[in-house]
């Protein structure tokens, strides 16, 4: 039996644009995670988070703006753009996802799912 494959199918996927990985601090407590992802240069409405599955991503693009007229003779940023993915932990409620941007600072604060939650057992005496 012969086998037709659609040469579409085995064509190697679009890879995405280089990007620089921001860095990132992770802070966990009893009731979830916080991420402190650096992100200096990419306004809100450039800035991207989705959640699929178990993967965080966030993706981010560099707006610097210029004087008009003017060209940048040096530019130590070499890539615009921000991307960075994550494997959330089972314990984390990824529905509940919250994030806000500050002074080029992303936080996103996952917290536990409602069965990870640390919880007090009430002792009953006789």
């Amino acid at each position: 039996m012969n086998t037709v494959t659609n040469p579409k199918d085995t064509a190697p996927a679009a890879r995405p644009e280089p990007a620089l990985l921001p860095p990132v601090d992770v802070v966990e407590d009893a009731t979830g995670i916080t991420l402190y992802a650096d992100m200096p240069g990419v306004p809100k409405d450039r800035l991207a988070l989705n959640v699929d599955g178990d993967q965080l991503s966030v993706e981010g693009e560099v707006v610097l703006a210029a004087p008009a007229g003017l060209q940048p003779g040096h530019a130590e940023v070499q890539r615009a753009r921000y991307r960075r993915t994550f494997t959330l932990s089972k314990e984390l409620d990824a529905g509940k996802v919250s994030a806000e941007l500050s002074h080029g600072v992303l936080r996103v604060r996952i917290p536990k799912a409602e069965h990870a939650q640390p919880r007090r057992i009430a002792v009953q005496v006789n």
